[in-house]
C-alpha cells in the first residue's frame, strides 16, 4: 500500500446518481412576483407628498423594498401610462421604500394624481 504521513482518511469519492423524480416537488408555476402592481404599494397623500407634487411635478410612492430605481420606474411607467424622467428613493424606519418619481415636463403629476384618485 502507499505510505500516508497524515493522520487523516481518505474516502474514495462516491459517484452520485442523477435524480430522476417521479413527479416534480413544486407544483406551482414560477411566475414572477415583482410585477407593476406589487413593486408600486399606493401613493402618498401627506402634505409634503402635495407640495412636491405641486412645485417639483413628483409623485410620491410607497414601494417594495426589493424594489431598485429601474424597477420603480418601469412600474411607474406601465401602471400609469406617463414619462419618467428620474426616480429618487429611501428606506422608511418602518421598513418601506419610498421613491418619489419626477415626471416628465409635459406630463403634469398633479392630473396624474387626480386620475390615480388622490383627491
Amino acid at each position: 500500500g502507499t505510505k500516508r504521513y497524515t493522520t487523516a482518511f481518505h474516502r474514495p469519492a462516491t459517484k452520485n446518481a442523477a435524480k430522476a423524480p417521479k413527479y416534480p416537488r413544486s407544483l406551482k408555476a414560477n411566475r414572477n412576483k415583482m410585477d407593476e402592481f406589487s413593486i408600486i404599494k399606493f401613493p402618498l397623500a401627506t402634505e409634503t407628498a402635495l407640495k412636491k407634487i405641486e412645485d417639483h411635478n413628483t409623485l410620491v410612492f410607497l414601494c417594495e423594498q426589493k424594489a431598485n430605481k429601474t424597477m420603480i420606474k418601469k412600474a411607474v411607467e406601465k401602471r400609469y401610462g406617463v414619462k419618467v424622467i428620474k426616480v429618487n428613493t429611501l428606506v422608511r424606519l418602518d421598513g418601506l421604500k419610498k421613491a418619489f418619481v419626477r415626471l416628465a415636463p409635459d406630463v403634469e403629476a398633479m392630473e396624474v394624481a387626480t386620475k390615480i384618485g388622490l383627491f
